[in-house]
């Protein structure tokens, strides 16, 4: 990077833990410790830490972001992303290391933050503008627009103390992205606004994006992170475990959350699900050029393949595949029941069956994928493995996918592209 707006280097933060026992001590033994012993006390109050009593929730983190850069930021709860947002958003000091930002920041990390409780929401504007190098025509020039994103109209006059957790957001998002930031700064927090909110927000990264700024974004929904960012790091245990494009970390985060991949084998046939009648040895998720894949783009068709041994003869075997999102949503149901083996008894050997989904069907989102090879007549279920793979659906912002020119979110668990038409009715 040649010329980057933000430069981390070396970066950790300590905390110090308080154990039980110490938070037991009452403010009254407290007070007699200080009194009977004053250097007692504050040898022990200022002694060094115990390993025992210290956490390090970032240590030794270092990257660099160019200038309109969409860089995500990921991780597990407790992993380091908000102490990492705050030291660069100059909330908390680091312990070691610096942080060096070119620009103006626009930070939006926890409810209210920066607010103060007894001034009205118009007051706070001009305040946040004020901190953050804003003269009183600027900010004028801007109020409108603000408060206009924000949806509180009614309210802009009220102290903002009487705002309710949705307000605080709404109006902290659009005074951090309307100020026209160099660096715009987003924690998850966003997920406390309504739907409808949370849409807007995205539609207004992405046009700050497209002129050239720079934004961080944590967010847990890898969804957004895979629309919105070029890269991502994710941290773990406040290191960086990987830093690189998105189409990388992603699915490495989402195999270390739920230790699901997107190809999975069994070596040892004992070992391997199913009966006496068929054991499942090999599952997964490719691309229509045979590649394994943990990924694909909206618009391709995604194969599951699935290789099976039939152990004993006279059988009519149907394969079967269930996805699920995220959500733990059921999306659909297939099963092998149109082909030309709808019918015909299965000799011993090994087998490989691939469902293919088409382009443009599924949704944005993680997918997960759970296998079954059942017969009906009579109706036995020979194997059935939950979660076997999984692989995440790339939304796509070309033309030619579902979404046409829209650039916000589109709900729902699949996203087909339909026949439309349309005729003008004269008077």
């Amino acid at each position: 990077m040649t010329n980057p707006v933000i430069r981390v280097e070396n970066l950790g933060k300590r905390y110090r833990i308080v154990t039980p026992e110490k938070r037991q001590v009452s403010m009254r033994d407290a007070a007699f410790s200080l009194v009977a012993s004053p250097f007692a006390y504050l040898r022990r109050t200022l002694r060094e830490p115990t390993e025992e009593e210290i956490l390090w929730a970032l240590r030794d983190v270092s990257f660099e972001v160019e200038q309109g850069e969409v860089l995500g930021i990921i991780g597990r709860n407790g992993a380091g992303k908000s102490t990492l947002l705050k030291i660069l958003s100059r909330i908390t000091d680091p312990t070691e290391g610096r942080a060096i930002l070119n620009g103006r920041v626009g930070a939006l990390l926890e409810v209210g933050t920066g607010f103060h409780p007894e001034l009205t929401g118009r007051e706070n504007i001009y305040l946040s503008a004020s901190i953050l190098g804003m003269n009183r025509r600027e900010i004028t020039r801007k109020i409108d627009e603000i408060i206009d994103f924000a949806g509180i109209e009614k309210f802009i006059d009220t102290p903002v103390k009487r705002y309710s957790s949705g307000m605080n957001v709404r109006l902290g998002f659009s005074v951090a992205a309307h100020l026209e930031p160099e660096i715009l700064i987003i924690d998850e927090v966003l997920a406390v606004g309504d739907i409808a909110f949370q849409f807007k927000c995205i539609d207004k990264m992405e046009a700050i994006t497209r002129e050239g700024r720079t934004v961080l974004f944590v967010s847990h929904s890898m969804s957004t992170i895979s629309r919105m960012c070029n890269r991502v790091i994710l941290l773990d245990k406040g290191r960086i475990a990987k830093d690189d494009i998105t189409q990388r970390v992603v699915p490495e985060y989402l195999t270390a959350s739920y230790k699901v991949t997107s190809l999975r084998e069994w070596d040892d046939l004992d070992e391997a699900p199913g009966d006496a009648t068929v054991r499942l040895r090999r599952v997964r998720v490719c691309d229509e050029n045979g590649n394994t894949v943990s990924s694909i783009d909206i618009r391709c068709p995604v194969g599951v393949e699935v290789v099976y041994d039939v152990l004993q003869p006279g059988h009519t075997l149907v394969p079967n595949l269930h996805f699920f999102n995220e959500e733990s949503v059921r999306v659909f149901t297939v099963l092998d029941a149109r082909s030309e083996w709808r019918h015909k008894l299965r000799e011993v050997g090994r087998y490989v069956t691939t469902a293919w989904i088409p382009g443009n069907l599924l949704s944005e989102s993680s997918m997960f994928v759970s296998v079954a090879i059942s017969e009906y007549y009579p109706m036995v279920i020979h194997l059935m493995e939950r979660e076997v793979v999984a692989f995440q659906v790339i939304d796509s912002l070309h033309e030619d996918s579902a979404r046409g020119d829209y650039r916000g979110p589109l709900l729902g668990a699949v996203r087909p592209i339909v026949k439309w038409t349309t005729r003008a009715l004269s008077d």
